[in-house]
């Protein structure tokens, strides 16, 4: 996993400590926090940003390349909650409402990554594995590499799908609530993915 320093000072959000402390005397909870950042109380978004960071740079640095992606999405993530949070409606959890619009940024960073790819030449893509194979690869220990290198071939509805369930391990359920996809659907394109995953694999050995 990406281990980074985000530059979260960059977000245009105050301190958590002033304002939000002068809120009650007791703990706020997410939904308090959330209508004293609507009233104009940057901090109170700022404790928002670090009550959830943990979870949300979890969910990024499955999907980003290096620290510098990383910080970038991460960033992204709660520019976009900061936009969007007049339409947080408090009929489920901030962390459940966070949560989908994490995958939704982390979908939408695939799919501008999938069209870079597919803008470069074919010699700008990794030789190596190709010329070794699969069984020297993991002869070499390379496996999780392998994978990698599999994975960046995918789709991002594949990849996206295939790192929150074998990666995140999380239930086809959540999947489905963080997605908006029916559960059936999420496991539709789970098979999918996992076929095209092993083809991708079984391919590069015979390259």
């Amino acid at each position: 996993m990406i281990t980074a320093s985000l530059a979260w000072h960059a977000l245009p959000f105050g301190s958590a400590a002033g304002s939000t402390a002068a809120m009650s005397e007791a703990v706020p909870g997410d939904s308090e926090l959330v209508r004293a950042s609507l009233a104009g109380d940057d901090g109170a978004f700022a404790e928002l940003i670090r009550r959830h960071k943990g979870r949300v740079f979890g969910t990024c640095s499955r999907f980003a390349r290096d620290a510098h992606q990383l910080d970038d999405l991460c960033q992204e993530v709660f520019l976009r909650a900061w936009r969007k949070l007049g339409g947080f409606r408090g009929d489920a959890p901030f962390e459940h409402w966070l949560a989908r619009l994490t995958i939704t940024s982390c979908y939408d960073f695939l799919r501008r990554e999938r069209r870079h790819r597919d803008q470069l030449s074919l010699d700008e893509f990794p030789t190596e594995l190709r010329d070794s194979g699969v069984d020297a690869a993991i002869a070499a220990g390379r496996a999780r590499e392998l994978i990698d290198w599999g994975m960046r071939r995918l789709s991002a509805e594949e990849r996206l799908v295939l790192t929150l369930l074998e990666i995140e391990e999380r239930t086809v359920r959540e999947i489905a609530a963080d997605t908006g996809w029916s559960e059936s659907n999420v496991k539709v394109r789970a098979f999918r993915a996992r076929a095209r995953l092993k083809e991708i694999l079984e391919r590069s050995n015979e390259l």
